[in-house]
């Protein structure tokens, strides 16, 4: 996954593409690059390795302006970070493009070419789209007319920006699985695979849809479709604001965003609850016959969102009495299941761009599903656009790749979900009160939580300088220790796993010693007391324990066991997503004082849009 900016406008684009790239940044940091075509139409082209700084760096070194330009920050996929495998990639007669996805035929694509006198200079699958463009226009074929042929032979995943020296007033776009949108002004035209990127300088925003290719000039914009049709796609203005990016007074976007839950949460709630009562038309206009038919729910995930999907299915099926599965998306696409009739297809994502998740919606569309789901974050997304029912999660922004408040939003609305199904399957009016007023509630159960924050910091100290850790619970927590084990390991660099732990005894138990720090949580519930039992087992073995505790729980300190009392009546139902705080708090203070990059962990990226 890759972060575009393109611009064409009345003034020197440079600035703008530079501060695109650097709110983009989450999506890519391995090298960055830009490519502007000057005043007189000469194409100038700067590549780094690393991030936007040493980008910005180079620039000031070395200058370029201009009215039209493109510019990238890399993932790797293919070939490893280095300046040559950077974007932009350039074809002769200055043609040069950026790339977002997967070509999966670049190997045969770049045989031929090769066959046809084209020298490759990087090991990427862009650079042969770059080669494969010239090489219609070599046949006689305008740029445009390039363009579409090259992404007809095109196998895979792309968001593509191209520009050449042969037509320098136009951008061409092309979208296929991976998400692009073309900004609107007076002054220009603006094109960027995130709406984030063009806040500073515009709120209206067009979204490319499959297959379709764009001709951006400054002063219009033309969409064709994959058939060639020219298609009017609706310009919407986006509410968010410039700012709801930055930083503000806190030291990393992560530790922001973790402050922001109680707000994220509540607006995740507020207009979808009314006099004690959950609005299931907050779903869509045909939720309420939709969620009435199912009689399963088949819930499809990756990473962070699986496990707020494996939280859902305790609660599903405790509470509404209803079968549920959860598969990670990119294993559900391939292992052809049985539908049984009248289920519900729920997919959660922050980003709705997902590759994985995308595809395995599509393929339930022709897989005999009732009806499909989406709870996501971002309205504009593809996950949104083609899905039956929508709940939005509104958590804004989330620019730390290690999620956080997404995640704890996708956790209430999937808290709504549950309501909706069993009140249309026998929940009683009383229960359904009691259970919505527990969610209007976490708010302030989480804002207690995040007080525990210097409680937490102290006992970051003591992971510092370990390598492995182990986090343990029980239930509708289980998933939660697992998205704590992650948060761990992705910001920290620790290894960390987790367990059931009534697991201990089947495997994990070989492991524990005084170097391996063992992570429980241990909410006041019907499995407390088994829990307790696992936790006897490790401290046995000279493990040391931190549990994150209810006050009623009647763990005491000791030696070797360390208790964080965690705010008082926290139901079954809150549980997950108040548990869920202190997990992230201690991943980030432990991440922060062994100086890893909080918001960049290495080797991963925000938004998986590829496969």
């Amino acid at each position: 996954m890759c972060g575009i900016v393109g611009a064409i406008a009345d003034r020197d684009i440079l600035p703008i593409l530079i501060e695109g790239l650097s709110r983009l940044e989450y999506r890519g940091y391995d090298s960055a690059g830009i490519a502007v075509l000057t005043a007189s139409g000469q194409l100038r082209r700067l590549r780094t390795v690393g991030k936007v700084a040493r980008l910005k760096e180079a620039l000031l070194a070395d200058p370029v302006a201009g009215p039209i330009g493109v510019a990238h920050t890399r993932w790797a996929t293919h070939g490893v970070p280095s300046e040559h495998n950077a974007h932009p990639h350039i074809s002769r007669d200055g043609i040069a493009l950026v790339h977002n996805g997967i070509i999966e035929n670049h190997e045969a694509l770049r045989g031929e070419l090769i066959a046809a006198g084209y020298v490759f200079e990087s090991e990427t699958d862009t650079e042969v789209v770059a080669h494969r463009i010239h090489f219609h226009v070599h046949r006689g074929a305008t740029l445009e007319l390039a363009v579409v042929a090259t992404v007809r032979e095109l196998h895979g995943a792309y968001a593509l920006v191209v520009l050449g020296e042969s037509d320098p007033n136009t951008l061409y776009v092309a979208r296929a699985g991976c998400p692009v949108v073309i900004g609107r002004s007076s002054d220009g035209n603006y094109v960027a695979s995130d709406v984030s990127a063009l806040l500073p300088v515009t709120r209206e925003f067009q979204f490319l849809e499959e297959g379709d290719v764009a001709t951006i000039r400054r002063e219009s914009v033309v969409i064709r479709d994959r058939a060639g049709h020219i298609a009017e796609r609706p310009i919407s203005t986006s509410a968010l604001s410039a700012d709801a990016v930055e930083k503000g007074a806190y030291a990393h976007y992560m530790l922001k965003e973790i402050h922001e839950q109680p707000r994220a949460i509540a607006q995740t709630l507020e207009e979808r609850i009314a006099g004690g009562r959950l609005l299931e038309a907050a779903f869509g206009p045909k939720a309420t016959q939709a969620l009435a038919q199912a009689q399963a729910i088949q819930i499809v995930a990756c990473g962070t969102s699986w496990h707020a999907g494996c939280v859902a299915r305790y609660l599903i099926e405790q509470i509404c009495r209803l079968p549920c599965w959860v598969d990670i998306a990119s294993e559900f696409r391939y292992r052809n299941p049985v539908v049984p009739a009248n289920t519900l297809f729920v997919t959660i994502s922050q980003s709705g761009e997902t590759a994985d998740t995308l595809a395995a919606l599509r393929q339930a569309k022709t897989a005999g599903y009732l009806s499909t789901l989406a709870i996501c974050n971002v309205p504009e997304s593809s996950l949104v656009r083609e899905s039956e029912l929508v709940m939005l999660t509104r958590a804004g922004p989330e620019i730390g790749v290690a999620s956080t408040k997404a995640f704890t939003t996708q956790l209430a609305a999937l808290g709504m979900l549950v309501i909706a199904l069993g009140k249309l399957h026998g929940l009683s009016r009383e229960r359904e009160r009691e259970l919505v007023t527990q969610l209007l509630e976490t708010p302030r159960l989480v804002e207690e939580t995040l007080a525990l924050d210097l409680v937490v910091r102290a006992l970051a100290e003591k992971f510092v300088s370990k390598h492995h850790a182990l986090f343990l619970a029980r239930g509708a927590l289980s998933p939660i220790a697992m998205e704590g084990a992650l948060k761990l390991k992705e910001i920290s660099y620790i290894h960390a796993e987790a367990y059931a732990a009534g697991e201990l005894k089947h495997g994990p138990l070989a492991l524990i010693d005084a170097d391996m720090p063992v992570i429980a949580v241990a909410p006041n519930n019907d499995l407390l007391e088994k829990l307790k039992s696992n936790l006897q087992e490790v401290r046995a073995r000279g493990g040391e324990l931190y549990v994150f505790a209810d006050p009623d729980a009647g763990l005491i300190p000791s030696d070797g066991v360390h208790v964080i009392t965690m705010p008082k009546h926290v139901t079954e139902f809150q549980a997950p997503i108040v548990y869920t705080i202190p997990l992230q708090l201690l991943a980030y203070h432990v991440a922060t004082m062994r100086g890893t990059d909080v918001d960049q962990p290495r080797n991963l990226a925000k938004s998986v849009t590829v496969e």
